[in-house]
């Protein structure tokens, strides 16, 4: 094999991936090369690009059970869990004139004192004495050596498999052989034709690195299998994936690596573990900032860390002419493109530009990415390439990238203006900008036109006329906009700009008011809002949305007048119709509907439009849709819900509509978790921050429900977190469900830790919002906490009386969740008068929770009739006892499973027919077993023991045992659980 000399003058080693981090994923492959280890004899084959892990995973291989630890500070030192066996690693370098045997050689180095004595050695091993001179004194005379290259290099391999099958279970591990010259592979490929017994040989290397044409190794090695009873175990390693860049980010970053920031670092690295580890290295050295989504921006902004960056010149650098052209061109488009105009915008001809496109795609620099179209493999690829650039050089690429543009048909106007635009032509690129809006718009691009637009407002010296026409057009589309911070700072500079014509003026702030109050989740657009009517005058059918939109504000008294304005709106229509608008007020209504509990809202739904030629009515009944599946959530009509929701999100995907059915989703997420499906919830939400950028409900949302997560999974300090974080949102926003449900769960905390007093203070301010705004149907999370706290804190009248007032508010409308919710609270003021009754109105709750199909809430109720049982029917107190904990634990509820257990010994109501107490000897048991999941998720010996009503003496003693049979650290403990698992899983099919 030929091996090539044009290397950069200073070549330097891509790391596989720094060690310092904690080892994440490749579980499964990671069980494959140490079941192999564990049963010598056997070639291992390790292919992947640079930087994707390779060595990361053979020292974790060797490492793991049965493996040996060549992270020791001598390579060679053996494993405490395989004593005397030794690894010897050797790796290969991109020298113009590599040294025969060289890798082989330095691995052997290595093996001074694990050699016996020299007179137990074999003869051949004296052919080694020559090239190992350290190991001289402890080698066998050297054999003759009749002067000949093939017989020197027989006698070499004879003395190396000799010197090997010395050693007690060796590990030989040879990195990067797409650099070994051509004696060392023969060497390496006679070894594994004749393994010695107890040898495992690992090789690595990467694919992109060999010469164009050279065969790939690992097919010399399958061609040609290892020696009688040896086995060849090939593993080809990619990127990690969005779970594993998370799991990676939260073991650097801890609670900063929210879903948002993982996401961008995915995005950014697409999951190449060298630019992953880089990046967190850099985040985890510099303040962060307070709000994760300063920080994913910071992070998207970031310049390449400085290995990546040498990486990825190493890599650019081995390129030829004309696939360093084809890149360059590829690096000047930004988007993935045919090999016609990679080709055109290179320069070249045609068998030159497929030339350089098959360079640059054996190279792993750029990837197909679909059909005919062709991108780099990596965004910092793409970055460090086109730095590379020299500034003359990219407007010639830039002019080239113009004119080919200009032939297809239809015109990509947008990518046109872009790169007349690199080319500092701004005149040009302004005449190109509306146009191209236009046809993102025609073309069902609104995402693509708002960007176009709110560049083209950033321009100083817009002409006036066009300034206006702009803003005006980003205002019609900013209603539907997923991000709208870049359009609500456009936005607010333009409004103030006198030169605009007063209309077009209160259009422009009736869509900031409706961002901010809407999408932003800030009640301060509702004054922007107010402000446009005088400015809306000459259009009244403008006015009359902004009164629809009005009449959304519940806070501070204004939800009284919301159906006053919807009626203004009508009256406007009356005389200017419009069928837009008048969606608009239809939509509203039936949400007013749904959030009193009007059960005749649920009848006008079906006489929604689902077809129309207007995108403006489709995008109402979306968001009626919507809206009243989100609600009937609050109301406890699930099944109701769940058909809402995905008729919203159904009509959001086809009508382009991408915040309602990124909101819808969210909501169907929820929808699973109260339906008792808890697993695969933070998976879920980090698929939607792939998809879409922040929203101010998407945020909320995920806090709520991880605050939940987190509370029944032992992680307090955490969940009190989330709580806060969903209780800030509340307070901005217009509507109270957030504050609501925050307030919910924050006080049920409170009282879960025993802080009483705090529970009552935050229940009585969000007990007095719900009554202003007239939200008891929403209530259902809120009443069982506040009546709780009210009633360990003194105020037995004052829950009484807001379980009466809730009532009365609700006597002929529909919500079984509220009605659930007010068993429970009788039930609660029952028990806490020793009056009868209490078991039957917790009964009642369960029954309805039961019906609405929550299995938690049931769950609850169950506990608190066991409770009430307790004293009377120890029989059937035990029964629900054990029902409720059957619960907690298919639904992985840590904390109300320890507190079900707590109770249940406190009340002397025995076991739930456990077999007994058994001795686990290296295995966890259930109690160690729940310590171990809320140490894996990074929880805190305090909030573990509080979690699981345990003292803090029993979870060090707890601590200790997870720690010791997993042999780990604390920092290890969540892929050592995950490898204990796929171990016992693999255990149970070989057993099946």
């Amino acid at each position: 094999m030929n091996r090539p000399t044009n290397r950069p003058p200073h070549p330097t080693r891509e790391p596989d991936a720094p060690g310092e981090r904690g080892f994440v994923g490749r579980v499964r492959e990671l069980a494959r090369l140490a079941e192999a280890l564990a049963r010598p004899p056997a070639v291992l084959l390790v292919e992947g690009e640079a930087g994707v892990g390779k060595s990361r995973l053979v020292a974790e291989a060797v490492r793991a059970p049965g493996g040996t630890d060549s992270a020791a500070p001598h390579p060679a030192a053996p494993h405490p869990a395989a004593p005397g066996r030794a690894v010897l690693v050797g790796r290969c370098h991109p020298l113009s004139e590599p040294e025969p045997f060289g890798p082989v050689l330095d691995a052997l180095r290595d093996a001074a004192a694990l050699l016996p004595p020299p007179d137990a050695l074999p003869p051949s091993t004296g052919a080694l004495r020559r090239v190992l001179p350290d190991l001289a004194d402890r080698l066998p005379a050297a054999p003759p050596d009749g002067g000949e290259l093939l017989s020197a290099r027989r006698l070499l391999a004879q003395g190396v498999r000799a010197l090997l099958a010395a050693l007690d279970d060796p590990v030989l591990v040879v990195e990067d052989v797409q650099w070994a010259d051509d004696a060392t592979l023969d060497l390496l490929l006679r070894l594994a034709r004749d393994l010695p017994p107890r040898l495992a040989l690992v090789v690595t290397y990467r694919p992109e690195d060999l010469p164009p044409g050279a065969p790939v190794p690992a097919a010399a090695y399958r061609s040609a299998p290892a020696g009688p009873g040896a086995g060849v175990v090939q593993l080809r390693l990619g990127p990690l994936d969005a779970a594993e860049v998370a799991e990676l980010a939260r073991t650097v970053l801890g609670a900063v690596a929210t879903p948002e920031v993982t996401r961008v670092l995915h995005e950014r690295t697409r999951g190449l573990p060298l630019a992953v580890e880089e990046d967190l290295r850099a985040l985890a050295e510099r303040p962060q900032p307070r709000r994760a989504a300063d920080l994913a921006a910071g992070l998207a902004d970031a310049e390449v860390p400085r290995a990546v960056a040498d990486a990825a010149t190493w890599r650019l650098a081995r390129l030829g002419a004309h696939g360093a052209a084809v890149v360059a061109a590829a690096a000047v488009l930004g988007v993935p493109a045919d090999e016609d105009l990679l080709t055109a915008v290179a320069g070249l001809g045609a068998g030159a530009g497929a030339d350089g496109l098959a360079e640059a795609l054996h190279a792993a620099v750029l990837e197909e990415s679909s059909p005919d179209r062709y991108a780099f493999r990596y965004p910092a690829l793409r970055q460090v390439a086109h730095g590379r650039i020299p500034g003359p050089g990219r407007r010639v690429l830039h002019r080239r990238a113009v004119a080919a543009l200009e032939t297809r048909e239809p015109r990509p106007l947008a990518r046109i203006a872009e790169h007349t635009l690199a080319m500092g032509d701004r005149a040009a690129w302004q005449d190109l900008a509306q146009d191209a809006a236009d046809q993102a718009v025609a073309l069902g691009d609104p995402g693509g036109a708002r960007r176009m637009l709110r560049s083209l407002l950033d321009e100083p010296d817009l002409d006036p006329t066009r300034r206006g026409r702009a803003a005006l057009a980003l205002a019609r589309l900013a209603a539907d906009d997923v991000d709208p911070a870049a359009s609500v700072q456009v936005l607010s500079g333009m409004v103030a700009d006198p030169r605009l014509p007063v209309a077009d003026r209160g259009e422009i702030r009736l869509a900031l008011g409706f961002l901010t109050a809407v999408h932003s989740g800030n009640r301060a657009g509702f004054g922007r809002i107010r402000e446009s009517l005088e400015e809306l005058e000459e259009r009244p059918v403008r006015a009359a949305r902004a009164m629809v939109a009005i009449s959304m504000d519940e806070r501070d008294g204004a939800g009284r007048h919301a159906w006053e304005w919807l009626a203004r709106a009508d009256r406007l229509l009356a005389a200017h119709p419009d069928e837009d608008v008048a969606a608009a007020v239809r939509a509203t209504s039936l949400t007013f509907q749904a959030r009193a509990g009007d059960p005749e809202v649920w009848a006008r739904l079906d006489e929604l439009p689902r077809a129309s030629e207007r995108p403006e009515v489709m995008r109402q009944t979306t968001r009626a849709l919507y809206n009243t599946g989100e609600i009937a959530i609050e109301l406890g009509y699930d099944t109701r819900a769940a058909h809402l929701l995905t008729e919203s999100r159904r009509l959001a995907k086809l009508t382009a509509i991408p915040y309602l059915e990124c909101y819808s989703r969210l909501a169907l997420i929820r929808l699973d978790m109260l339906a008792g499906r808890w697993d695969g919830v933070e998976q879920r939400f980090a698929a939607l921050g792939a998809e879409f950028d922040d929203l101010a409900m998407a945020g909320a949302e995920r806090s709520l429900l991880f605050g939940r997560l987190a509370a029944g999974r032992g992680r307090l300090a955490l969940a009190r977190e989330e709580f806060e974080i969903a209780a800030r949102y509340g307070q901005r926003e217009s509507q109270v469900t957030v504050a609501l449900r925050a307030a919910a769960g924050l006080g049920g905390l409170q009282l879960l830790e025993g802080d009483t007093a705090g529970a009552a203070a935050t229940a009585g301010p969000a007990l007095a919002t719900a009554r202003q705004a007239g939200a008891w149907a929403r209530t259902a999370e809120l009443l069982p906490v506040a009546v709780e706290a009210l009633l360990a804190t003194d105020g037995r009248a004052e829950a009484g009386a807001v379980t009466e007032e809730a009532a009365g508010a609700l006597a002929d409308r529909g919500a079984p969740a509220v009605s659930a919710a007010l068993d429970q609270a009788r039930g609660l003021l029952l028990a806490a008068d020793g009056a009868p009754g209490a078991v039957e109105a917790f009964a009642r709750a369960r029954d309805g929770w039961q019906d609405i199909g929550r299995p938690y809430e049931a769950a609850r109720a169950d506990e608190r009739i066991a409770a009430a049982l307790a004293a009377v029917d120890r029989t059937r107190a035990a029964e629900r006892m054990a029902a409720a904990e059957r619960v907690y634990l298919g639904l992985g509820a840590t904390t109300d499973t320890a507190r079900c257990r707590k109770l249940r010994r406190d009340l002397d109501l025995g076991g739930i027919g456990s077999p007994g107490r058994r001795g686990y000897g290296k295995q966890l048991s259930p109690r160690e077993r729940q310590v171990a999941e809320l140490l894996a998720q990074g929880t805190a010996n305090q909030d573990i023991a509080q979690a699981l009503f345990l003292s803090p003496r029993t979870v060090e003693h707890h601590v200790a045992n997870v720690l010791q049979k997993l042999g780990t650290s604390r920092a290890g403990t969540a892929q050592a659980l995950a490898r204990a698992d796929a171990e016992e899983a693999a255990d149970g099919g070989a057993s099946g």
